[in-house]
């Protein structure tokens, strides 16, 4: 049909009849016109059936179906399914090919001796509003001069406030240890109610420890295996620790690490102006203390303002903290968020 409508046109314009002219009353366009001309008959409208070069044909298709259901590759996924017919001189299709056609056709279960994998859902959302609320902990490794051996500090941070809370530093991790790192803290503050999020190692799931903290009123959450990301301010802390300037390329021995270790928490707590609490220091957020800062701020911001309006062009700036601080924050709250 459509190379009668190219043979019709074109007798009309030996005839006189202007292409375009022709092509409105049989109402396509031009360009249509010339890409029939040259054999593309394809139709191009939106949502029209496309005829694709590449597609498997129906019998392709089953012949991956009847070959990754053959007895000897039940155990195999597709790249090694792949593999092994290369090597006999066979191919059926591409890896991702055999995935898409296993999947379409509900065949893509597992196919291996190795445990399934599971989905783990994310923690449930922990939010601060003040001090004491949530804590977040974790231990890291400090490098010594001997090769292979660490040391391991234990440390504890107020996500609201960013202060570190409690600390040590031993020659080994060990559920006790942890166990009595939170005794030492509890003989001096109170922590009944505070919820506190750590990773699934051994010293923070140790019976000796959980135990410890069910007893002290503490309620443990854990973050997902391998995710980082469920327990984010304490390691935004050992990124800062490990990075400032003076940090060790490796500690001498114990007395070392625990002296330099009190300098660093004092100067983080006491001095280091964090960008996350409207740059004032932790102990400044967790005591309370930041409020006049941030007034006095805003009261020099505000009076430079009015001196010289003509020199900004957008909003003045406001000085303050978040008066909220989530871990694990919900889809809907980041969602508002951004």
């Amino acid at each position: 049909m459509k190379a009668l409508v190219v043979s019709e046109i074109t007798e009309a314009g030996k005839k006189g009849v202007r292409l375009y002219k022709a092509c409105v009353y049989l109402d396509i366009s031009v360009r249509t016109f010339e890409r029939w001309r040259a054999g593309d008959y394809s139709d191009k409208r939106k949502g029209a059936p496309k005829s694709v070069s590449k597609k498997l044909s129906l019998q392709e298709r089953q012949t991956i179906i009847d070959t990754a259901c053959e007895a000897r590759f039940r155990d195999c996924n597709p790249y090694e399914i792949i593999a092994i017919l290369a090597g006999e001189g066979k191919y059926i299709g591409s890896e991702s090919s055999v995935y898409r056609v296993l999947k379409s056709a509900g065949k893509l279960v597992h196919r291996s001796e190795s445990k399934r994998g599971k989905r783990t859902e994310p923690p449930s959302e922990l939010m601060a509003t003040g001090v004491d609320q949530v804590w977040s902990w974790d231990i890291t490794y400090l490098k010594t001069a001997v090769l292979g051996i660490y040391l391991f500090a234990y440390v504890i941070i107020d996500i609201w406030s960013r202060k570190i809370v409690g600390w040590a530093i031993h020659e080994q991790e060990s559920a006790d240890l942890a166990k009595e790192l939170f005794q030492s803290i509890a003989a001096r503050t109170h922590v009944r109610g505070i919820r506190l999020r750590s990773d699934n190692g051994s010293p923070m799931k140790g019976m000796t420890m959980i135990e410890t903290l069910y007893r002290l009123g503490i309620v443990p959450t854990f973050s997902r295996p391998r995710v980082s990301d469920d327990n984010p301010f304490i390691e935004s802390w050992f990124k800062t620790l490990k990075f400032t300037v003076g940090y060790p390329k490796y500690f001498d021995d114990l007395d070392h690490a625990r002296r330099w270790m009190s300098d660093f928490v004092h100067w983080y707590n006491t001095e280091h102006l964090h960008s996350g609490i409207g740059y004032v220091t932790p102990q400044q957020r967790h005591e309370g203390s930041d409020r006049p800062v941030f007034q006095v701020r805003n009261e020099t911001i505000s009076t430079a303002y009015l001196l010289h309006p003509e020199r900004w062009s957008r909003h003045i700036r406001i000085w303050g903290a978040p008066p909220t601080v989530a871990l694990n924050a919900g889809r809907q709250r980041r969602k508002n968020v951004a």
